[in-house]
This record gives structure tokens, sequence and C-alpha cells, in this order.
């Protein structure tokens, strides 16, 4: 199993050409996690304190406006509201579906709100806050096409720019997270 400690995943990214700038400090750090209402999880945030990568596809969470950051952590539910609204799009738990989509739209936005927060990580690739430990999945997230991308930090890194062939495809071995696992796709 590739290596999950910070200077290991930064030569992952190095080798794939990506820019890194010095990590976040603990203040950094601090700042984003209050103004966006979210705990990085713990590989992340080490991570991102030991290196920010900074090109294009990856929020940068030092110099990129809140608006940016924002739209960003607010899109995998847009995308949600977008197939509830335009394709019939429906969770079961959620109980029947309202024929009235506003209705529906506002059940599910009430629903989603308890959801875990998904991070971005780079592009349409993002790992769940909770639990607030190292080794929550990754996921590619488009709408409702939302597939695991990544057992971890570290095999999604390995995968998204190395182009190494996974080794993670038990399901039992992926973490599953509350909410967003119902919509996973099984590779």
């Amino acid at each position: 199993m590739p290596s999950n400690d910070p200077a290991s995943l930064a030569a992952v990214l190095q080798e794939a050409n990506v820019v890194l700038e010095g990590g976040l400090t603990d203040g950094e750090v601090s700042k984003i996690e209050k103004t966006f209402g979210f705990r990085f999880p713990d590989d992340l945030r080490g991570f991102l304190q030991y290196a920010l990568p900074v090109s294009e596809g990856f929020p940068n969470w030092r110099k990129d406006d809140i608006t940016t950051l924002k739209s960003r952590l607010e899109w995998p539910a847009h995308g949600v509201y977008f197939d509830i609204t335009n394709n019939g799009f429906w969770v079961a738990e959620w109980g029947p579906r309202p024929e009235d989509k506003s209705v529906a739209l506002r059940m599910a936005q009430r629903e989603l709100a308890k959801a875990p927060t998904l991070i971005p990580v780079y592009s349409h690739r993002y790992i769940p806050e909770e639990p607030h430990l190292a080794g929550n999945p990754i996921f590619s997230v488009h709408q409702t096409d939302i597939i695991y991308y990544g057992k971890n930090l570290t095999d999604y890194f390995h995968h998204e720019f190395l182009a190494q062939k996974p080794t993670w495809r038990e399901y039992s071995e992926i973490r599953r997270i509350r909410f967003w696992w119902q919509l996973v796709e099984e590779l």
C-alpha cells in the first residue's frame, strides 16, 4: 500500500506536475473551518498543512475568494437538487416523493442539510468531512452520478494523478459515509 504521509502525497502530486505552495498554517485552517462550517478530515488537513496544491482544478484555500469556495462546497447538493427537479430523482429513505417539485425540493434541502459536508479535493472529486478521521473515501460527484473514486486520500492521489490501477474494488474495504453511500454507484 502506498504511503499516506504528507511528504509522500506531495511527491505523487509533484510527479504529476501539480504546483504546490507551502502548507496552510493552523490559523488558516481554523479560519477556513470556521468560515465554511466544516472540519477537514485528519489526513486532508495534515496534507494541506504540509503542502497546498494550487494548480488548476484544486481549491486554493488560501487565495480563492469565499464565493468561489462556497460554490464548490455547495456543488454536490445543487447537483442533487437539479436531478430532483429535472430528472425525477428521489431517495427512498425520505419517504414518498411529493408531486409538487417545489415541495420535493424543500424536503430534499432539509435532508441534505443533515448529510456530511463534501469538501472539494480536486475538480469534482470530494472527501466527506465525517467521520473526523483519516481514511474517508473520495467521491467523484456529478449531480447524482456519484462513485467511489478512491478508498482514501492516498489511493485517490495514486489513481487520479499516477494513473495506477486501484486495488480497492471491494466495497467492504471502503468506509461507508452516512447519506452519500446511498447514492454511490457500484464500480
